[in-house]
């Protein structure tokens, strides 16, 4: 990867991993800014026939699996299986990244949000979108990482998105010069209506859905000025977060499965595997309701509306429950919990 683009470096592949001394190995800048863990440490050493490690060949730093590489030292291994990466150090930070967010024990939010700082200090040119994708992230939380620790936005011409194109940073003119062509083309196809407002398809599409609605062309984050828009994004990120009770950054169930049943703590526990078989018949994404809520009589709206809030509680007791469990959790926090008493979860099944 260089300045120019910003696909992330690549793991290598197809290549036969080497066996080399653990002795000749040293830890890397890695994102847990807690270190390893270790009880997942023990669970790998129990483990046999571990993934290779991936070994920045120019440092021999770990790149990822530094709780393989202890395990192997628990279990008294002299080597272990590494591939090795041929990048500068900036790249091998991004490719770290990229794997413990991909597979293994998750990255927590204050991992990754200080590793979009990072990346930030590194790419202040990439577009918050290619910094988010970088660090496993929303797009609304990089930017406000960024404005919080990093030159204002109207200071900036443009930002170069995940594709490598550099757009402005203020993409309000685009759009509304695309509703000027829409207005007097209105039949005009996506692809000429992008090359007549210089801007991207998918924005042109955007921006016909939105008068067809008699919706605002331009996105609500881009009205006003760069100054007045500023607090809106840290505004955004505060309400979403009081909406779901906690502190923490949403993602999907899609983007955690694959990682959370690949993990030898789970795939090979048959209560881990349930627990994958189960939240797989009880998680739902945004996509699904949208399509379905129609569905809904009105006279049974307000019913299904507290069966949701119902199921909403439930989930975030649960939440709390994993985080009382989870590695840091304080003993009063445990025992705070368990005064609590809490209650069954009433997680529908239907």
């Amino acid at each position: 990867m260089r300045e120019a683009h910003t696909e992330g470096p690549v793991a290598p592949a197809g290549t036969a991993p080497d066996s080399v001394p653990i002795l000749s190995l040293l830890p890397g800048c890695s994102p847990r800014l807690t270190g390893e863990n270790p009880e997942h440490v023990k669970l790998l050493a129990a483990a046999q026939d571990l993934p290779p490690i991936l070994v920045h060949r120019s440092t021999m730093t770990v790149i990822d699996g530094m709780h393989r590489l202890r395990a192997a030292k628990l279990r008294g291994d002299e080597t272990i299986s590494v591939k090795f990466f041929e990048g500068d150090e900036k790249e091998a930070f991004l490719l770290s990244v990229d794997a413990n967010i991909r597979h293994g024990m998750p990255l927590s939010l204050a991992d990754r949000e200080a590793a979009a700082g990072r990346i930030l200090s590194i790419y202040q040119q990439w577009s918050d979108r290619a910094v988010a994708a970088a660090a496993g992230l929303s797009p609304a939380t990089v930017s406000a990482i960024r404005q919080r620790s990093f030159v204002p936005a109207e200071r900036e011409s443009g930002r170069v998105g995940r594709d490598g194109r550099v757009r402005p940073v203020d993409g309000s003119a685009g759009r509304r010069r695309a509703s000027e062509v829409i207005a007097m083309k209105p039949d005009a196809p996506l692809r000429a209506i992008a090359r007549e407002a210089g801007v991207s398809v998918g924005t042109a599409r955007d921006v016909r859905e939105r008068l067809r609605a008699g919706r605002d062309p331009v996105l609500t984050s881009q009205r006003g000025t760069a100054k007045e828009r500023g607090p809106s994004v840290e505004g955004a990120v505060k309400a979403q977060r009081q909406r779901v009770g906690n502190a923490r950054q949403s993602i999907d169930w899609r983007s955690v499965r694959g990682s959370l049943s690949k993990d030898p703590a789970v795939k090979y526990a048959e209560n881990g595997r349930a627990f994958v078989r189960w939240v797989d018949s009880h998680a739902i994404e945004p996509v699904e309701w949208c399509e379905l809520i129609d569905a809904v009589p009105p006279h049974w709206r307000n019913s299904v509306a507290e069966l949701a809030r119902s199921c909403a509680v439930a989930w975030l007791e649960l939440a709390q429950e994993l985080e009382q469990r989870a590695p840091g959790a304080t003993s009063a926090q445990c025992e705070s919990r368990s005064a609590g008493g809490g209650r069954e979860l009433p997680i529908n099944n239907s």
